[in-house]
């Protein structure tokens, strides 16, 4: 059990330092070098720790059975130095579930390449950090801060309603951990990741 612990927490590592560098990776080339110069555009894992997103909440979710999910230290972005602010925030956001998806794309496509992983350990290792950048992408997608399906509403809604939403920051963590405990985590979330189980062809099973 420690072992799968710490195999889960490894790969989560990976696919939470893939997402963070998405996203400052995305910034930069929209105008806004933050990241950069803050030394967040790496792929370095440390850099990108979040005690709460990163370490408590995916272990207290493995105790209840739930998927290893989470977040890290959110990548500083200068939305005004950015091309269009307004615009490229909608790039900034998406651009890390994107990453993720894009990971468990790559890594399915290597187990359907090479047949002969999916009966050995490396294969099932393959396979669950697949499962796991299908969780962060599916979890970092709900419009609740400091996810990403946030920054997403954000960029498309009317301004008269901006200062109105920005009101949830504060409460974010409180309101990730009510929706996790309520049917509507479980309909949300697991209606994305059906889409992505389906579309990745991965065995139902798995979940």
């Amino acid at each position: 059990m420690v072992f799968y612990i710490v195999l889960q927490f490894i790969t989560l590592m990976f696919a939470i330092t893939v997402h963070e560098f998405a996203h400052g990776w995305t910034a930069y080339k929209l105008g806004d070098p933050t990241a950069k110069y803050m030394g967040r555009l790496t792929l370095n894992p440390i850099a990108h720790i979040d005690p709460v997103g990163t370490i408590l909440l995916p272990l207290m979710l493995f105790f209840l059975r739930l998927p290893p999910i989470g977040w890290a230290k959110p990548v500083p972005v200068n939305f005004m130095s950015l091309n269009n602010p307004k615009r490229d925030m909608f790039w900034v956001g998406i651009s890390g579930p994107a990453a993720n998806f894009t990971v468990a794309c790559a890594l399915i496509a290597l187990l359907k390449i090479f047949p002969v992983l999916s009966s050995t350990v490396a294969g099932q290792v393959i396979l669950l950090a697949a499962i796991i950048n299908c969780f962060l992408c599916a979890f970092n997608l709900l419009p609740i801060p400091p996810l990403d399906g946030s920054r997403i509403i954000s960029s498309i809604l009317p301004y008269r309603y901006l200062a109105l939403y920005d009101r949830l920051q504060p409460y974010g963590f409180l309101l990730v951990i009510l929706v996790i405990w309520s049917g509507m985590f479980r309909k949300i979330f697991y209606g994305i990741i059906l889409f992505m189980v389906r579309f990745l062809d991965i065995p139902i099973s798995m979940f």
